[in-house]
């Protein structure tokens, strides 16, 4: 019998009693935060990739192709209007993939500001459907709960040690 306290060989250091026959000792599930993050930081990662890549896009739509609408003969109101709205457009989702690509670092890192940060932008990544639907519901699903914030604090304890 053994009650399944740590062992010394041959005895239980719980309760003294000897140990007869093989002990199988069984790991510890990793909770739902520890199983996830290493997933979710490389998914932030990857959507950050593509969000910079549409951000350089639409940069570079505005600054060549719409720079030189009017020379082409399109109207002078359309082109005023579109150049400096796709230029804001496209420096605001470059600021996402940016914020995305640090909340995916930091969630890798473990690091204590990772999880508000990834937090804030699943709740905005809930408006780009159907990719940023599915990406947000997983993060909150990951992130949310309060007791992931205690499991989350606990590996950035033991990171930090």
């Amino acid at each position: 019998m053994w009650c399944g306290g740590a062992t010394r060989p041959g005895l239980c250091s719980r309760c003294g009693k000897q140990i007869v026959g093989p002990v199988a000792v069984i790991p510890q599930r990793p909770g739902r935060v520890q199983g996830h993050i290493q997933l979710l930081g490389i998914l932030w990662l990857a959507a950050s990739a593509l969000n910079s890549l549409g951000g350089l896009i639409l940069l570079v739509l505005a600054n060549t192709l719409f720079a030189h609408l009017h020379a082409m003969g399109a109207p002078e109101a359309a082109t005023s209007f579109l150049r400096p709205l796709l230029s804001v457009i496209g420096i605001f989702v470059l600021a996402k993939a940016a914020c995305g690509f640090l909340a995916g670092w930091g969630l890798m890192h473990h690091e204590p500001w990772a999880r508000i940060l990834t937090l804030v932008l699943g709740f905005i990544a809930l408006f780009n459907i159907p990719v940023g639907t599915a990406l947000g519901v997983y993060t909150l699903w990951v992130l949310l709960p309060a007791q992931s914030q205690q499991e989350y604090d606990a590996l950035v304890g033991a990171t930090a040690a």
